[in-house]
């Protein structure tokens, strides 16, 4: 396993671990960190959310772009279904990522 178990998407009955995810978001060029979280979706359970933080300089690309991206590396119900950009990801006192804050990004 390489995520805590709590921080498991459980998506049209898939089993998704965000930090796989994360790994290939982070490839991207334009992208400087990325977290991902899963969020309620009456269809799937949960959708898969990937909250970025551009490069300096640079614009985090398009849903479309990042599922295009991602599609080669990932199986398709791992691919993000929504996106928010950030000034910075939010992370703790010991740098690890605060799934708490950014869950309440994403879930308003």
């Amino acid at each position: 396993m390489v995520d805590r178990l709590k921080d498991m998407i459980i998506t049209g009955g898939e089993n998704v671990y965000p930090a796989e995810i994360e790994r290939v978001l982070a490839e991207h060029p334009d992208i400087s960190d990325a977290a991902v979280v899963g969020a309620p979706d009456e269809e799937w359970g949960e959708r898969i959310v990937a909250v970025l933080q551009p490069q300096p300089g640079h614009e985090v690309p398009s849903i479309e772009e990042l599922r295009q991206f991602c599609s080669d590396r990932l199986a398709r119900y791992k691919l993000p279904k929504d996106l928010v950009t950030v000034e910075e990801v939010p992370r703790n006192g010991s740098g690890k990522l605060d799934k708490v804050a950014i869950r309440q990004l994403v879930q308003g």
